[in-house]
């Protein structure tokens, strides 16, 4: 941590949240940045943007947060999107657009989402990647204001951040709906922090539940409280009278499920503690107010129970709500594309359900794959999609069709299934009879789901146009569809190369200011890798415990993809009861083989590789 880096000058297409004011290093002389490498896409950037806004709160006169956003997908470099992905997602900071990756480079990111630390003299003082960096980054803080307070050097005061302007609409970045017995809708209005009731046509507000501010309180509609709610899941009657409440609701920010008693509007927490998960996968049930959850995105009625997105660890959770308790469906926490036994599976941030007319298939979208995937007899499968960098809008053949970033899905009673193409603006159609994909229609903004009506009309939650939309007539017949060749896109970071034959993987962490790596329960760190093509590493593919590995690279594999998972256990130093914390990061690491490259590869997860 002794290296002493000048901070590179922060450079973009434009900033956000500064009033129309580009800003420079010198602007923040004084100040602690942190400028936060971000894509809207990640859920890990989301779960860092909680994490940051107590910091921002508590350190506002010394604290400069600066996000720097650096896509992944093709519509995440429209400038529109990402203006609208920072009030959907309440960023109250300013945010520099960096749409082709400059600053990213600049700054060595090699994962969504890296933290750099930058004191008031402007060098680079710590490198951070993933999440759960929040208690680190506080004493980091501490460390940074004594140190240069006593030089002389800190500036307090108010900060460049201006809000932009309050807008005014029904329902804000709706996310999810469902449509209720008396013909009503009810939706996740989860930019407002609530559920709206609307009419059957799906404009007149009835009612809203939750008071519309960001909280986790129980207790009547109009005093209750969510944070950026999603999926909504109506449990079936025997199972609302046990259990007391007739909604599921995915309180996706607050890592909680509540429960809604549709009569009066009473909310109850039903299944999470608050906190993110952070722990060993395991396949046992808990005492669902006691288990932790991760962004649960969306729910479903499976196979007698209640089935969990939980986009945060890239799994499926079951939750029974007459038993009340909850566990692990599918998924390992692998982020990736692979079919098979639900445990060994992996999937990229699941954010849609549904299930099949039959009641045989749970139908899922996978975004973060741009994948549609399934699961049925207890098995996983995928229907539509390819991995983790490639996507677009392509129709045909389910095997060469691309998708970007779906979030919803919809189960027709032919058996097909109806897919919120969302950074696409589409509604695509995927048919398991002829295994073919079509375009139903387009030129939506960000759809994330979709509600099948008795009637057989289709409402679109179209999210970033604030609205429900109805499909037109016939836009699900064979005539109504269209075969789109539209882009293929792939996301291109630069490769990393790598030599052929042995490699050190070496996973850089420092424990932050006043903490220990902890061993109170075993060894303090994990390291599971893996390769697609899986043939790119003859050896040091695996889960070990320690944060360096010797890897084997295949000479006749040109390029591919090393995933790494890398955790680390920490604990308060010499403190009575000292707090214990987790930080763990998966990265997508491209890399071309080429001969006399380098024989080590650095990964951070905490720290400054010198």
């Amino acid at each position: 941590m002794s290296a002493r880096v000048r901070a590179p000058e922060l450079r973009g297409r434009g900033w956000l949240n500064t009033g129309g004011r580009d800003l420079k290093l010198s602007d923040l002389r004084g100040k602690i940045v942190v400028a936060d490498f971000w894509t809207f896409c990640c859920i890990n950037c989301l779960h860092v943007l909680d994490e940051l806004r107590p910091l921002e709160e508590k350190y506002g006169d010394v604290l400069v947060v600066i996000g720097v956003h650096s896509p992944k997908f093709e519509h995440e470099k429209d400038p529109d999107a990402l203006a609208a992905a920072v009030e959907r997602y309440g960023v109250h900071h300013p945010v520099l657009d960096d749409p082709e990756l400059d600053m990213w480079q600049q700054y060595a990111a090699r994962a969504w989402p890296t933290l750099s630390v930058i004191d008031p003299e402007g060098y680079v003082v710590a490198t951070m990647a993933g999440e759960g960096h929040a208690e680190g980054l506080a004493r980091l803080i501490d460390d940074l204001i004594a140190t240069h307070e006593a030089k002389g050097t800190l500036h307090r005061g108010d900060g460049p951040y201006v809000p932009p302007a309050e807008p005014e609409t029904t329902l804000r970045f709706p996310g999810k709906a469902v449509l209720l017995e008396n013909g009503n809708l009810l939706v996740s209005d989860s930019a407002r922090h609530s559920l709206a009731e609307l009419a059957p046509d799906g404009e007149t507000l009835v009612r809203r539940i939750g008071a519309g501010t960001r909280g986790r309180a129980d207790g009547p509609a109009e005093a209750a409280t969510f944070s950026e709610p999603q999926g909504l899941c109506l449990l079936p009657a025997h199972a609302a009278e046990v259990a007391g409440y007739d909604l599921v609701v995915a309180d996706t920010v607050n890592h909680l499920l509540r429960g809604v008693r549709l009569a009066d509007g009473e909310v109850v927490t039903v299944a999470g503690t608050g906190r993110q998960w952070r722990s060993t996968v395991d396949d046992h049930a808990h005492d669902a107010l006691a288990v932790d959850l991760s962004s649960p995105w969306d729910l479903a009625w499976y196979d007698g129970k209640v089935v969990i997105a939980m986009a945060g660890i890239h799994q499926l959770w079951w939750f029974d709500p007459v038993k009340r308790t909850a566990g692990m469906y599918a998924g390992t926490t692998v982020e990736a594309l692979r079919d098979g036994p639900l445990a060994e599976a992996w999937m990229a941030q699941p954010s849609g359900l549904s299930v099949s007319a039959d009641g045989a298939r749970l139908w899922i979208a996978d975004s973060e794959t741009s994948a549609i995937r399934y699961v049925e007899n207890d098995v996983m499968g995928t229907a539509v999609g390819q991995g983790l960098f490639d996507f677009g809008h392509v129709d045909g053949p389910a095997s060469e069709a691309l998708l970007q970033h779906p979030l919803g899905v919809c189960g027709l009673p032919d058996g097909s299934v109806l897919i919120a193409d969302t950074y696409n603006g589409a509604v695509r159609r995927y048919d398991p009879e002829g295994d073919r994909v079509s375009t139903v229609a387009d030129g939506l903004a960000e759809p994330s789901d979709l509600v099948l009506t008795p009637a057989g009309e289709v409402l679109v939650v179209e999210s970033a146009a604030h609205r429900l939309t109805r499909l037109a007539p016939g836009a699900l017949s064979a005539a109504g569809a269209s075969t789109v060749d539209g882009p293929r896109h792939r996301t291109e970071r630069k490769p990393t190369d790598v030599g052929a034959g042995e490699v050190t993987l070496d996973v850089v962490f420092t424990p932050a200011p006043g903490q220990k790596l902890d061993e109170t329960y075993g060894p303090s760190t994990r390291l599971v890798v893996s390769a697609s093509p899986p043939e790119l590493l003859l050896e040091g593919a695996g889960t070990g415990t320690e944060l360096s590995r010797r890897l084997v690279v295949n000479g006749d594999v040109a390029a591919g993809v090393l995933q790494v998972t890398a955790q680390a256990a920490t604990c308060d130093a010499d403190v009575e009861h000292a707090a214990c914390h987790l930080t763990r990061q998966d990265w997508g690491v491209p890399v071309r083989v080429v001969d006399g490259a380098a024989a080590r590869l650095p990964l951070i997860l905490r720290g400054l590789d010198a």
